[in-house]
């Protein structure tokens, strides 16, 4: 039998790489801590801090009433996720209240706004309130949307997306284009359920069809901050969805 004797050298070595290792995770720590997204998301907080949004105030000024007859005359689809129960609107003004913030839409200049997939409409009545012109691009499947957005006020034009096909001319440029819980990239579903979606061609053709004709997006490579994806013209600015 071998006896094993940890002499204090060897107790240096295990304290020099203990010591390694803390400062590894330290320097990781402190590359997070100061790195330009975190000191932009702590940025974020104060500016949303300093200007805060009263979602009981919004929610004043719907008839929610009115959204729940018109769910009872539009009833649910078979087998509908509850999460996409629109008549609440305490839910979905707290939803878009997150998305108006995290595009910087509660204190930015009046932006022309095109929202794709529009759907009820919240979205684009809580930037009429900031001060915003928005339109909406959404297929006319959903009977209860069309009532939704009447009963907002929300303007839409009525379309499909399709893969490799332009979008509609609308008449205008936008200064942003948005696009909130999409599914017009999904084709149809195979013989096992599984949906068959857009290739990385098809997604290439949109954005170039977007940015070239539609906004002032910035880049085809997109700047993943606060789960946005932002998009320029120019492949070598930061993206930013604010005019400065």
């Amino acid at each position: 039998m071998h006896a094993f004797e940890i002499t204090s050298e060897s107790h240096a070595c295990l304290w020099r790489a203990s010591l390694h290792r803390s400062f590894v995770r330290l320097s990781r720590k402190l590359e997070k801590l100061f790195s330009i997204d975190a000191v932009q998301s702590l940025w974020e907080h104060i500016c949303r801090w300093t200007h805060p949004v009263s979602a009981r105030r919004i929610l004043a000024t719907i008839d929610q009433a009115e959204l729940e007859r018109m769910r009872r005359h539009y009833p649910y689809r078979p087998n509908a996720r509850r999460i996409n129960a629109y008549e609440d609107a305490a839910y979905w003004i707290g939803v878009n209240i997150k998305h108006v913030q995290d595009l910087w839409l509660d204190r930015a200049p009046p932006l022309q706004i095109l929202d794709l997939g529009c759907g009820a409409g919240y979205f684009l009545y809580l930037c009429r309130l900031f001060g915003h012109e928005g339109l909406g691009l959404d297929t006319d499947e959903e009977l209860f949307f069309r009532g939704t957005t009447q009963l907002l006020g929300v303007r839409r034009v009525v379309g499909r997306i399709h893969p490799q096909t332009p979008l509609p001319d609308l008449g205008k440029k936008f200064d942003l284009v948005t696009g909130h819980r999409v599914c017009f990239h999904r084709i149809e579903r195979d013989e096992n359920g599984v949906w068959k979606e857009w290739t990385p061609a098809d997604w290439e053709f949109f954005i170039h069809d977007i940015r070239t004709r539609f906004a002032f997006f910035e880049s085809q490579g997109a700047r993943i901050f606060r789960r946005k994806a932002l998009l320029a013209a120019d492949r070598n600015e930061r993206p930013r969805f604010r005019k400065i």
